[in-house]
């Protein structure tokens, strides 16, 4: 089992051999090998960070492989490195069921609100949220393991329409609430509520000067809730310790509810306590801690966090109506460059797939693009909002960004 590469891999091969042959077929194993044959490192740590990913890539196959639904060429078509943004024309229930599971890196959207235009309306409540459940249950399988979902949402004053239908059924409709605990049935855990405070709003209801009494006064709705929320689906597969390669490791516990922790038992690792215990690791910090991934492309700048350090911020929201009452973008709900910046710079790296199944003007796949990320975006609306769209993407970038480059796909 030696002397087979003449590096590093022979010794990960050799203290691995019988944990590699329990995880992997035998057809898996020699194209473990196969890969490894072909690779050239200049040092330890590139043997260690080779294996790390060729064995990762087997696992997450493995785990792909178990969802026969995805579309091949779909899924080529989101890989193709040729465009920066993807344009998704249809459903994004069905955009999401063609995609492999685990392909996408972040999620960051706000959902059509529940009938607040022509195009999104529902009879009730329960039949949006019905609709929205369905979203989210299909997102928890196509979101990577260990990645994030940001979640803007406001809470809204309209008619739910469970129990009448006149005007006087109206009442608040606390939705930040209602899908936070649709995203925790559906298997993710809830991390943050941000709240993104809009500032001055135009209306005036909230003086209600003929009425200065106690049970007249009510505040106006000036937030709207940017959720965050982590994907941790439980894998007890065996991964290699960070620092010596090795898959020598044991269980060791859950740093969090389904974020599975190992223990390296390799005794010739380098990183071994005064007390002879192992590195401890996860997949999450595999990634997180990676030395590849603190380059100056993956650095947030000191702004951005300034900006987000606390958990109430305050920025505008997009103004689309000039002063002759025209809308000047070409869309009725507009989403602020802020959320998805902040998004893909604090849960991304560069080069990774972040998706907006509600895409609406498109801003966040525009964003993640210019952000040196792949952006996705679903619409369904293409014959009303297209042109407004392309006409977006089509305008030049800043000379610091990168020039947006789409191509489009009809579901």
């Amino acid at each position: 089992m030696r002397n087979r590469f003449n590096n590093h891999f022979d010794n990960i091969i050799h203290t691995s051999v019988k944990y590699l042959k329990k995880v992997l077929n035998d057809k898996e194993y020699a194209d473990l090998i196969k890969k490894l044959s072909k690779k050239n490192p200049h040092s330890q740590k590139d043997c260690i960070k080779i294996f790390n990913d060729i064995y990762q890539d087997i696992i997450k196959h493995k785990y792909q492989s178990e969802y026969k639904l995805s579309d091949k060429k779909f899924n080529a078509f989101l890989k193709n490195k040729k465009s920066n943004t993807k344009l998704i024309w249809g459903n994004c229930l069905d955009a999401l069921k063609l995609m492999d599971s685990e392909s996408i890196q972040l999620m960051v959207t706000s959902p059509p609100y529940y009938n607040a235009r022509d195009y999104s309306q529902w009879d009730n409540i329960n039949l949006y949220l019905d609709d929205m459940r369905e979203i989210i249950r299909e997102s928890y399988r196509v979101l990577d393991n260990h990645r994030v979902w940001v979640f803007n949402v406001g809470d809204i004053f309209d008619n739910p329409n469970t129990k009448t239908k006149s005007v006087w059924g109206k009442t608040r409709i606390p939705l930040g609430a209602y899908f936070t605990r649709i995203f925790e049935e559906e298997g993710f855990t809830f991390v943050d509520d941000l709240i993104w405070d809009k500032g001055e709003v135009q209306s005036q209801r909230n003086k209600n000067d003929s009425k200065p009494f106690p049970m007249y006064q009510y505040p106006i709705n000036s937030y709207e809730h940017i959720l965050i929320f982590h994907k941790h689906r439980l894998d007890l597969t065996r991964y290699p310790c960070p620092r010596c390669g090795t898959l020598k490791v044991n269980g060791n516990t859950q740093t969090e509810p389904g974020l599975q922790s190992w223990e390296c038992k390799n005794n010739n690792c380098p990183e071994r306590s005064e007390s002879n215990r192992g590195k401890r690791f996860s997949l999450k910090t595999n990634f997180t801690q990676s030395i590849d991934r603190e380059s100056d492309l993956n650095m947030i700048d000191k702004s951005l966090i300034n900006k987000w350090r606390k958990d109430i911020i305050k920025f505008s929201p997009v103004i689309k109506i000039n002063s002759k009452g025209e809308n000047t973008l070409g869309h009725t709900a507009p989403f602020p460059d802020d959320i998805p910046e902040m998004a893909v710079k604090m849960f991304t790296y560069a080069g990774e797939k972040v998706l907006d199944p509600f895409a609406g003007s498109f801003t966040a796949p525009k964003v993640a693009a210019e952000l040196g990320r792949i952006g996705i975006g679903v619409e369904l609306n293409k014959k009303m909002f297209k042109k407004a769209i392309k006409k977006k993407l089509d305008k030049e970038s800043g000379d610091m960004f990168k020039k947006i480059k789409y191509e489009e796909w009809d579901i």
